[in-house]
């Protein structure tokens, strides 16, 4: 006889989550034992019920999943949680991954792909769905590219302004203008297509520069 899978529904819709319900009710060995309407629920409802797997959604009024997944697991350590979200970006997937979901499922899955990711996540499998891993690994092909395109120059002032730097700390680092670093500056977010320094630091943090930049540094 097939193990039950006890499952924690987590979405601020109700519909959504009558909807899952009806879905996992075709299979015998699934079981929905609680619901939550947002993340601070979703963790009251996981420390009491101890589920197998949590389906959760990313976007939540009150506490949103990403905020509640290291407090989840932390009061329910046998749980595994898996994402079921409209979001594509790629900064929501890679926090939830370092939080330690076990599963990213975009909403637009069919529902044959979310039992079948809730019951391999449940088997100790990691699940991503195949249109956001298409969609991140083209994203991060044309990040890559646009990242060639910088100079070393560039690349050395990327690094410095994710350490949090001002302009005027790093033409005092690389013995530099500041308006130099403002133009090399102006450049490389032309050439990344960033709006502004607040993304630049965001871009450098994502793509782990920062560390790189202080190593640099230190030499």
């Amino acid at each position: 006889m097939e193990k039950e899978i006890r499952i924690l529904l987590v979405d601020d819709h109700a519909v959504v989550r009558s909807g899952l319900s009806r879905i996992f009710e075709r299979e015998t060995s699934l079981r929905i034992v609680g619901e939550a309407a947002d993340g601070q629920e979703a963790i009251r409802k996981a420390q009491e019920l101890q589920p197998d797997v949590i389906l959760m959604d990313i976007m939540m009024p009150v506490c949103s999943g990403l905020e509640a997944l290291p407090l989840i697991l932390e009061k329910s350590p046998g749980s595994r949680v898996v994402f079921l979200t409209v979001s594509e970006e790629e900064a929501d997937f890679l926090q939830a991954v370092r939080l330690g979901a076990r599963g990213y499922l975009s909403k637009s899955a069919s529902p044959e792909e979310v039992l079948q990711a809730v019951k391999r996540v449940a088997n100790g499998e990691s699940i991503i769905s195949p249109h956001l891993t298409n969609l991140l690994m083209e994203e991060m092909r044309q990040k890559s590219s646009l990242e060639a395109l910088l100079s070393p120059r560039e690349k050395e002032i990327l690094q410095l302004v994710g350490q949090g730097l001002t302009n005027a700390e790093i033409a005092q680092r690389l013995f530099i203008g500041e308006t130099t670093v403002r133009t090399h500056l102006q450049r490389l977010l032309a050439k990344l297509k960033l709006k502004n320094r607040a993304e630049a630091i965001a871009y450098a943090l994502r793509h782990n520069l920062v560390g790189r930049g202080r190593d640099a540094g230190a030499k």
